[in-house]
């Protein structure tokens, strides 16, 4: 059988990658990760071959899908890195944090409905009822922690740089403080939903389960998919260029 050049040269180049430098390089490849249990945002620091090692996973079978997956979300035509920094903490707090605290109410509403009701027969629904309460009140303090300090900082930042004005230093020191924090609880949120994931069979509801019981799962799916797109976004594009533009400006 003949073998693609062009993929061996990608193959390489994946190989030679962290995962989030994978998602960075394309976005395609969050949807492939996802599928694997790849943690390509809060633990993304990890090659791509470690990770595969870890996961027990066949990497050339997941480098082969990598190459073959078609291009279908439009997040996967945005240039993020090239984007203005103010630019890209508006269109997280757009659309990532109202998405957030938009659907947190309403999964809330079927963890507890379904915990109820289907308890008895499908325990792992308390533990995950319980699991998700303590997500979102910890991602509600994050997402104010982010909107009344560290963004707005940020664009204070952008703004002194275009002005050409001198820079005053923040009151909490440097922005490495609060991205340390962000980073922290990106880890703690990512963890929660990846125990959620495996309690509930990578978000499969049980056979005969009732449209409430798949809609809440579909919900707790979509919602890890979006929290690992958000979190990439902050830590591997934001976040370094933040820093990047505070060592800039008072260097």
């Amino acid at each position: 059988m003949e073998t693609d050049s062009n993929f061996l040269t990608e193959q390489d180049t994946y190989q030679q990658l962290t995962l989030s430098q994978i998602v960075t390089k394309n976005y395609r490849a969050a949807a492939v990760f996802e599928k694997y249990s790849l943690d390509f945002c809060c633990k993304g620091n990890k090659s791509f071959n470690e990770a595969c090692v870890e996961k027990k996973l066949n990497a050339y079978e997941i480098l082969s899908e990598l190459q073959n997956t078609a291009v279908t979300a439009d997040y996967s035509s945005f240039r993020f890195a090239d984007w203005e920094l103010d630019f890209l903490v508006d269109y997280i707090f757009n659309n990532h944090h109202k998405y957030i605290r938009n659907i947190i109410p309403v999964i809330t509403g079927h963890a507890e409905k379904v915990a109820s009701k289907h308890g008895d027969k499908n325990p792992e629904t308390i533990e995950v009822n319980r699991i998700f309460s303590i997500v979102s009140k910890d991602l509600k303090q994050h997402l104010m922690k982010e909107e009344e300090i560290l963004f707005p900082y940020i664009k204070y930042m952008v703004k002194t740089e275009r002005q050409k004005v001198k820079a005053e230093h923040p009151y909490f020191g440097t922005i490495v403080n609060p991205i340390n924090m962000m980073d922290a609880e990106h880890v703690n949120a990512g963890d929660s939903m990846y125990r959620i994931r495996k309690l509930t069979n990578n978000f499969t509801p049980p056979e005969g389960a009732c449209t409430t019981f798949k809609t809440y799962y579909n919900e707790l799916k979509e919602f890890e998919e979006d929290l690992h797109k958000h979190v990439h976004l902050e830590n591997n594009t934001l976040f370094p260029k933040a820093i990047e533009l505070e060592n800039k400006l008072f260097a």
